[in-house]
């Protein structure tokens, strides 16, 4: 009943701000990284998160741990806030990657570009971590020219990330950020 009311009131809400939604996880899918781009705004997690309460999508995401502060840590933790430390040297991708030995049902949402500003190089990261922890990759996007949010194909890492990151860069070609000069598709 919460994950139904949940639901229909992310729907209205996108509704209202005039977003439509497009695709699905498949429910058979329980485990997978999901890729969100383009990320050039906070606005981004805010109809994000609306989209995947609309399509009754439990995930995680990655956040940098400086945000873990009272009272907003506790915000972000509920909402499902994972905190990553990137100053230290430590392994994430590894870390991550054992979350999913963890767990039984684990969604987790990264930003590839790594940061709202602009930058030249998608992080790799997302990409091992689905290898390491043999789970898919879900492409999902943000489309704010057409106020459109949605879900593409699973693609499953073969271990070539450049052939793989292809299927990719054709999926978000022509994705609309809400900052276009801080996105860029390479």
């Amino acid at each position: 009943m919460k994950k139904y009311i949940l639901k229909s009131i992310s729907s209205c809400i996108l509704k209202l701000l005039g977003w439509k939604i497009y695709g699905e996880i498949n429910h058979s899918i329980t485990k997978g990284v999901m890729i969100v781009a383009p990320h050039t705004s906070y606005m981004d997690f805010i109809i994000g998160k609306l989209a995947l309460n609309a399509l009754n999508v439990k995930a995680y995401f990655l956040i940098k741990k400086e945000f873990f502060f009272f009272p907003i840590g506790c915000l972000i933790k509920a909402l499902g806030g994972i905190p990553v430390d990137r100053d230290k040297s430590t392994n994430v991708v590894l870390k991550v990657s054992k979350l999913f030995e963890k767990n039984q049902k684990l969604i987790i949402v990264i930003t590839p570009e790594g940061t709202r500003k602009l930058t030249h190089n998608w992080k790799k990261g997302f990409y091992y971590i689905a290898l390491n922890a043999k789970v898919p990759i879900i492409p999902g996007y943000l489309d704010y020219k057409e106020k459109t949010a949605g879900i593409g194909e699973v693609l499953i890492p073969s271990g070539n990330f450049n052939e793989d990151f292809k299927i990719l860069e054709k999926f978000y070609k022509g994705r609309h950020a809400r900052f276009p000069e801080n996105y860029n598709l390479s």
